[in-house]
């Protein structure tokens, strides 16, 4: 079932096109990678997708409805996790509950009730830094999904965690995502990040940015542990190396 779907996006600033008719859809628990160069528009997207953005022309469809201009209808988490340092973990991740209305005593309640969930038991009352970057960005994770259970944006989220704390987030990522029916448009310009995650891979490249490309990775989710020693992961990754034709900025 397609949750989201971007039509003929457009968007320029100072007279200088960023992006240009961008068509792209995530069906209802899919992981879909957007992966290009660095500054190829990808951030631009994103926030026109979350409302943060009006495009200058094209729309933005959320379960067959317009939320062009309109944020709050899709949750977005960037790179950092910016999580406050005066505030105990579960004051962080109870934010989005007291922004839509909810009491202090509500919202902590109902935070917690996920905790167990995201593998984060034992950390409410404790602060930012006490946590490893691996917790952290699980407490952020969990913070985005409660500000819109459907569908998240990630910008590059794992992009700061070491190799060994990154593949183990990505095994906990996607058993939650699968959990919880979680769709998500994830960017990133690492190769390998977007083979051993991804449904689909949309290539975003040139200036202004233009989907050039769309692969299918055929091997299940989650991927089996040796996927990225075998040929078939060599194979999708000499394959996007083509497409991309060499361009600057991909690791």
């Amino acid at each position: 079932m397609e949750k989201l779907k971007v039509l003929g996006v457009s968007k320029s600033f100072d007279g200088e096109s960023v992006i240009q008719d961008i068509h792209i859809e995530l069906q209802e628990g899919e992981l879909v990678s957007l992966l290009g160069i660095s500054g190829g528009g990808k951030t631009t997207l994103f926030n026109v997708i979350a409302g943060l953005s009006l495009p200058d022309q094209g729309q933005v469809l959320l379960d067959g409805r317009d939320i062009t201009g309109r944020p709050g209808n899709v949750s977005y988490m960037l790179q950092k996790d910016l999580l406050l340092p005066y505030r105990t973990i579960v004051d962080n991740v109870a934010l989005p509950l007291l922004i839509k209305g909810a009491g202090k005593k509500e919202a902590r309640e109902k935070a917690s009730a996920y905790f167990s969930q995201f593998g984060l038991e034992g950390t409410e009352m404790k602060y930012p830094g006490q946590l490893s970057g691996g917790m952290r960005q699980r407490a952020a994770l969990l913070r985005t999904y409660l500000f819109s259970a459907d569908v998240a944006l990630l910008d590059e989220p794992f992009s700061a965690l070491d190799m060994l704390t990154k593949g183990a987030v990505h095994s906990w990522y996607l058993d939650v995502m699968e959990r919880i029916r979680l769709s998500t448009l994830f960017i990133t310009h690492d190769i390998d990040e977007a083979i051993l995650l991804s449904d689909r891979i949309y290539l975003l490249t040139g200036k202004p940015g233009r989907i050039t490309g769309e692969l299918v990775i055929k091997e299940p989710r989650p991927r089996r542990k040796d996927f990225n020693l075998t040929e078939e992961f060599l194979g999708y990754k000499r394959e996007i190396l083509r497409r991309l034709g060499g361009e600057d900025g991909i690791s």
